[in-house]
């Protein structure tokens, strides 16, 4: 067996001047980057680089999804050639870690779904995806005035008080279902797709400023369309306090690529 395996990115329409740009980028292990085509058919391309086997191979991959150093390291370097390459043209991203015994098994996989690819990048032409996340923070929303509890035995004011916090809870998750249809709204005006994504939940939703992440959406919108999406989307919690909307890209379309078979097993998005 080979000391080397071919890294995938992403799939690419033919374009000029591509094949060159994609010579100064360095990806995964700092290897450089090239394309891969079928030679009776080159409208779409992989792109790829080599990376070491024995980091790659099924077992050893799967003990290096445990070391976030690591995996920090890989997803930087995948992201940074997608991000460098959608900045050129339209790019189809594939999942972290999408690696192949060698070029041939990647070719193969390539002609096999040569016209889905082409389909998809057609798709994708001209769009980006915008992130929006919806979260909800009970403890940001003004309480009711609290009655004069002198008369009432310790239980019973324990009680009442309760009842009020329970009460400004459901309050802020019901305007956050309005904040909710909102989004929805905008969405089906200004975009061609949408994707849910699972809510963030511990030091994810923590790192993106607090609150409970109850929704994590993601957007395909044209490029003429971005400014009045995200005119919606960043009003969409105006008037509804304990709710907060939270909008983010513009990125390359990776919610909208798809996994490619024949592939290591790959890092779930």
């Amino acid at each position: 067996m080979s000391d080397l395996m071919t890294y995938a990115y992403a799939v690419v329409p033919r374009a000029e001047g591509l094949r060159e740009a994609t010579t100064t980028l360095r990806g995964v292990a700092d290897a450089p980057v090239r394309l891969v085509a079928d030679a009776r058919d080159d409208r779409v391309m992989l792109v790829v680089s080599h990376v070491p086997a024995q980091d790659f191979q099924e077992d050893a991959l799967k003990q290096h999804l445990e070391d976030l150093e690591w995996l920090e390291a890989v997803a930087r370097a995948h992201h940074g050639v997608i991000e460098a390459l959608a900045a050129r043209t339209t790019v189809l991203p594939l999942r972290l870690a999408t690696v192949y015994l060698d070029d041939n098994r990647a070719r193969d996989v390539l002609e096999a779904g040569r016209n889905l690819f082409a389909e998809r990048l057609a798709r994708l032409a001209e769009h980006v995806e915008w992130g929006v996340k919806i979260y909800v923070e009970p403890s940001a929303a003004p309480a009711a005035p609290a009655a004069p509890s002198a008369d009432l035995p310790p239980g019973r004011a324990y009680l009442r008080d309760r009842r009020q916090q329970q009460s400004v809870r459901d309050s802020v998750y019901q305007a956050a279902q309005q904040a909710a249809e909102r989004v929805e709204t905008a969405g089906r005006k200004h975009a061609a797709e949408r994707v849910r994504h699972r809510v963030q939940q511990g030091v994810l939703a923590n790192a993106a400023g607090g609150g409970e992440n109850i929704v994590n959406d993601a957007y395909l919108v044209s490029l003429t369309r971005c400014e009045e999406f995200l005119a919606d989307v960043t009003h969409a919690a105006d008037g509804l306090p304990g709710v907060r909307v939270e909008a983010t890209g513009p990125w390359a379309p990776y919610s909208f690529a798809m996994p490619l078979s024949g592939a290591a097993e790959s890092v779930p998005p």
